[in-house]
Order: structure tokens, then sequence, then C-alpha cells
């Protein structure tokens, strides 16, 4: 690899990295400008972006509704990363993190954030009482694989995907490097699914939610266009799952709130109330 790097004693930002996200990333926390964040009518409100992480919630949200939760009723607000809205003083009360998703819980007086999707998926089922097993057994098996994804996905998201689809230039290093590891981890997604329908087992629950939106979306080719390139075919229990999934209603429902890219009938940069997504989806041909 040409272009060798040799770091210095400490490091400082001295101009930007380049890529698609360059002009967001600082090496510092907190707000930059002052916004107050909109509350809606309904108990839940969600500040998110379409990206694999904002589906895991607004999926999980339309499979609580589609069982007759209506508690789980939410108001979805764009955040719009690449102008920076996760940065406002709004957002960084609900998330220091300033990433997306970000959840405030107004069903009491006083409002409860929630912030990981991860951490976000599992207050969810918890208050509910769905999508989560309730032996200890499968539970702890579901747990597992929630963890594993919340452990896993930033090799496939921020290794991955950045060098292979975002970056400014491409290294060869970096790209196999992050190929290997995502090969793995879907051969170990692979092996689990052979002999299990979901994640947890027979059940399916927020450990496919929560994985279905990264891994589900590269072997469908819907995000990186690199299914070809990561033999993506070749994981036939991956593949599976990841179509029956693709085919829930209630999936193809909530990867549409917060996105703003894409066909017509798959942009819906608010979401309100069911009516709002019925007339996206509407216009599907």
């Amino acid at each position: 690899m040409t272009n060798q790097y040799t770091p210095p004693k400490v490091w400082t930002m001295d101009s930007e990295s380049g890529g698609q996200w360059a002009s967001i990333n600082r090496p510092d926390s907190g707000a930059r400008h002052e916004k107050t964040l909109a509350v809606g009518a309904n108990p839940l409100q969600l500040h998110s972006l379409a990206t694999p992480n904002g589906q895991k919630v607004t999926i999980m949200l339309e499979e609580l509704l589609a069982l007759g939760v209506k508690e789980a009723e939410y108001d979805a607000y764009l955040i719009n990363i690449g102008e920076g809205d996760q940065f406002s003083s709004g957002f960084v009360d609900i998330n220091p993190n300033s990433k997306i998703p970000a959840l405030s819980d107004h069903s009491s007086d006083t409002p409860i954030r929630v912030f990981e999707s991860g951490a976000i998926l599992l207050y969810l089922a918890e208050k509910f009482g769905h999508l989560l097993p309730k032996d200890l057994v499968t539970r702890t098996e579901t747990m597992n694989w929630l963890f594993w994804l919340q452990g896993s996905a930033p090799y496939l998201g921020g290794g991955f995907g950045h060098f292979y689809a975002y970056a400014p230039e491409k290294y060869e290093y970096p790209i196999n490097r992050f190929t290997m590891e995502t090969k793995r981890q879907l051969d170990v997604l692979d092996k689990r699914l052979a002999n299990n329908q979901y994640l947890g087992g027979s059940e399916y629950s927020i450990a496919d939610i929560a994985t279905w939106p990264w891994y589900g979306n590269v072997v469908l080719n819907t995000v990186y266009e690199a299914a070809e390139f990561l033999d993506a075919a070749s994981y036939t229990n991956v593949m599976r799952w990841a179509k029956e999934i693709e085919q829930r209603p209630t999936v193809q429902r909530g990867r549409i709130v917060n996105r703003v890219w894409g066909e017509e009938w798959e942009q819906l940069a608010e979401r309100h109330s069911a009516a709002d997504i019925d007339a996206v989806l509407s216009k599907k041909p």
C-alpha cells in the first residue's frame, strides 16, 4: 500500500478525513447549536433516520402496534445526520452521544430518555411485554444474539461499509480486513440459522429486529451494493431468514419511516399516525 502514514506522537485534527460523512466528524462531543425538539401528541417520541440503526426501532414499534399495543403509538421526527441535526441541544439532551435513534417516553409525568438502539429495543420489549421470550433459556439466547449484533455491526458498518462504499479512496488493506470480518460474521449467522428459524430459536424477537436491518439489508443488496462482492447468495440460511423477515408487513412499514431517499413509495420523513405510512405505501407500483 502506498502513501504510508507515520502517526505523530500526539494526534490533532488538522483537516477533514474526507468521505461522505467527513463534515460532521469531530473529536469532541456535545451540542453545536441550540434547537428545541418537537413533541407530538403520541406517548413515544422518536428522533431518527432510516439507517439500519434507525430501522430497528421503527420496525419494533410497528410490530408492537400490529400486536395491538396502542400505547406504542409514536411520532417519528427526522434527524438529518448529514446536516448535523444530531448535534442540536435538544437531541443531545436525549442522547449525549449524538447518534440516532433517540427515544423519549412521555407516557408518565417525567419523560424517560432512551438512547442506543439495542437499549431502545430492550426497553420497549420489557415495557410492553412482547418480542422477548419469557423463559430464562430462550430469553438468554435471544439476548446473546442482541448483544452479538450490537458488538458486531460496527465492523460491518463503520468498517466494511465505510471503506468499501463511503471512503474517498479505496485501499486494499482496510477493505480486505473488514471484508474478512464481515464474511466471518455472515458465517456465524448462517450456521446459527441452519437449525433455527430465528436467531433466538423458533420465536421472532428483538434479536431479529436488531440484526435484519444490518445483515438482512446487506445480503438483499439494499445497502452498500456489495452482495455480489461478499458472495451473499452462498449464505443460504441467512438469505432465507432475510427474505422471510423482509416480507413481514411490519418490516415493510417500519423501514420507510424517517427515510428521505429511494423510491417515492418508500420515503416518509415524519410519521405521526398509521395513516402516514398507509399513504406512502399506497404509491407502491
